[in-house]
């Protein structure tokens, strides 16, 4: 486990300066208990696969590139002599020509095939991070909050199939907790199906489901106990483009109304890909206490990580007033 410092002048912007540093056993990011694990096919069988359009489209990829690799090896020669004649190889020499012909195909083979590897590899690695990984992050969230018995609301950001969702709920019901937790996504047809996977679960009765736009979050300030989001944030804004200020902006919106909903006390935890050093950098600025940082995790062919963070008991009232939290982006 890492803990980032909050003191000035730290940098953040291109990449995490990591460095090891003993905390208190309580703060830890545990990794979930063997007990909690579960086969992928029972994961699958309750929440399916979002984006499932994409795996299909890496596996058709694949299997072209695949069946390319197989004709050239098959059809060697007549690949050779094709491209002796039309690609004019025997302009040098009649030996130097087809030594460049089968280099040629050679060459052209080796990178179908290759690349056959890799679109199954990615594939692969999509179907493990919708699924399996996505499940396995869920109980390191959850792991992160030191006392589920007092959490009385919390809420979870894009909640999407539900996975954390119902992670978070399971929770509460094994503390015996009279709590609740809200998931809330922009898509009302994505929030039913939700409810159906929680009861699913057999934790409906913890589970609140509403459409609503994340970077204006449609719930009073200092609200829950817990607030988390899985895989979500990066995606706020992308209309603009990921590397655009404007998306930048949009992201770090979310963030301050994490803040805002959050109680004093309260304990937030984002899992997210590309953009977690612009997270920490944001929530340094809101003062927020204990933020931490996981270790990388490959996600959908890219870098994860994990972090959480406390709300100040005192928000620096003082300095933003009553109730506000600072959106502004400054690159």
């Amino acid at each position: 486990m890492i803990h980032l410092c909050t003191t000035a002048g730290f940098n953040l912007a291109m990449s995490l300066t990591i460095k090891p540093h003993l905390h208190h056993q309580n703060h830890r990011m545990h990794k979930p208990k063997s007990t909690n694990s579960r086969d992928w096919t029972q994961i699958y069988a309750v929440y399916g696969m979002e984006q499932w359009q994409t795996l299909l489209f890496l596996v058709f990829q694949a299997t072209i590139f695949s069946i390319m690799s197989v004709l050239f090896l098959l059809y060697f020669q007549p690949i050779c002599q094709f491209l002796d004649t039309f690609f004019l190889f025997t302009a040098t020499s009649s030996t130097g020509g087809g030594s460049a012909a089968r280099f040629a195909a050679g060459f052209i083979g080796c990178v179908t095939a290759l690349s056959a590897v890799c679109l199954f590899f990615a594939a692969g690695n999509f179907f493990y991070s919708s699924v399996g990984l996505r499940y396995e992050m869920a109980q390191r969230i959850v792991s992160c909050v030191n006392d589920w018995s007092n959490v009385k609301v919390a809420l979870d950001i894009g909640c999407g199939r539900g996975i954390l969702l119902n992670a978070v709920a399971t929770q509460l019901k094994k503390t015996g907790s009279s709590g609740r937790v809200v998931g809330l996504d922009r898509s009302k047809g994505t929030t039913l199906s939700t409810l159906r996977t929680a009861n699913v679960e057999g934790v409906g009765e913890y589970v609140t489901c509403r459409e609503g736009d994340v970077r204006s979050l449609p719930f009073g300030d200092n609200y829950f106990d817990v607030v988390v989001s899985a895989t979500f944030v990066h995606t706020v804004g992308k209309e603009y483009g990921h590397r655009t200020v404007e998306a930048a902006a949009e992201r770090m919106r979310v963030l301050g109304e994490m803040v805002r909903v959050l109680k004093p006390g309260g304990v937030g935890v984002v899992w997210d890909l590309l953009h977690v050093p612009e997270y920490v950098r944001r929530l340094q600025e809101l003062k927020m206490e204990d933020i931490m940082v996981s270790e990388r995790v490959t996600a959908y062919m890219v870098s994860s990580h994990i972090v959480s963070f406390r709300k100040p008991d005192q928000l620096i009232l003082g300095l933003l007033g009553p109730g506000e939290v600072r959106l502004d982006w400054r690159c």
